[in-house]
């Protein structure tokens, strides 16, 4: 009865992995609740929309590019940022122009780094959170980390259900009745994972439901204005720079000998 130890194991592996996976899941559903803001009912600031396509990287990427586009900051296509007005319009600003430093001139790269961990950043992740509109943190993850998991424990199963059928199996037991009894783990698995595809796949690790659709609606407006430009660039991140200077500021790497 060795076999029946395997099946046990199997379906030990098979229930834990598709029970995290169903508690992530809905964790991460609970950001699209009925009191999360409807399609129409506000719109994002460039900042929101930013972070909640790329996070808060994407928010100290647009930053720099709508203070350098104002000639208030330069962004040279060797890697480096000199501050032209020290003044920031907004809480934002401000965080580039501190990550800077006093000197008023830093290499992109850490300015970057240090803008995307700023106090201002995270109360933003705060605010979208509680609208709804974005994933806590972690959400995303767990979600991600269930659901291999899950993929793991099929592994595991159908390999169990293998090594028992090669084992020596007591007379009065069919081999493919042991078989169907490791079936039923594996069919548990493959449906968890079947219905994470459709039903877990649409969440971003930033924006929830809700946000994905007002991120949807900004994707259709017509382009050709500033507003336009620092928008694109909101979504889909420097790529959408058109300047090649501006765009080479940001993709600047150093040779290994430089500073």
């Amino acid at each position: 009865m060795f076999w029946v130890l395997l099946l046990l194991l199997a379906w030990a592996f098979a229930g834990s992995a598709c029970t995290r996976l169903c508690l992530a899941a809905v964790r991460a559903a609970a950001v699209d609740a009925p009191g999360a803001p409807a399609d129409g009912e506000r719109g994002l600031t460039l900042y929101e929309a930013a972070f909640l396509s790329g996070g808060p990287a994407r928010v100290a990427d647009v930053t720099l590019v709508s203070m350098a586009r104002q000639r208030r900051l330069l962004l040279a296509h060797t890697g480096w940022a000199t501050v032209v007005d020290p003044w920031g319009r907004d809480e934002m600003e401000q965080s580039v122009i501190g990550a800077i430093g006093p000197e008023g001139q830093s290499r992109i790269a850490p300015v970057r780094a240090r803008a995307a961990g700023a106090e201002a950043v995270r109360r933003l992740a705060d605010g979208l959170v509680r609208a709804g509109l974005a994933v806590p943190e972690g959400a995303a993850t767990t979600v991600g980390a269930a659901v291999r998991q899950v993929r793991a424990a099929a592994l595991a199963v159908a390999l169990l259900g293998v090594t028992a059928l090669l084992l020596p199996i007591e007379t009065g037991t069919p081999r493919p009745l042991v078989g169907a009894w490791f079936a039923l783990p594996l069919t548990l698995t493959l449906s968890c994972l079947a219905i994470a595809r459709f039903e877990v796949h649409p969440y971003s690790r930033w924006a929830s439901p809700a946000g994905q659709r007002l991120l949807s609606a900004l994707a259709g407006r017509p382009a050709g204005d500033e507003r336009s430009f620092l928008t694109s660039v909101a979504v889909r991140g420097v790529r959408a720079i058109g300047e090649p200077e501006l765009r080479a500021a940001f993709t600047h790497r150093d040779q290994p000998w430089r500073e």
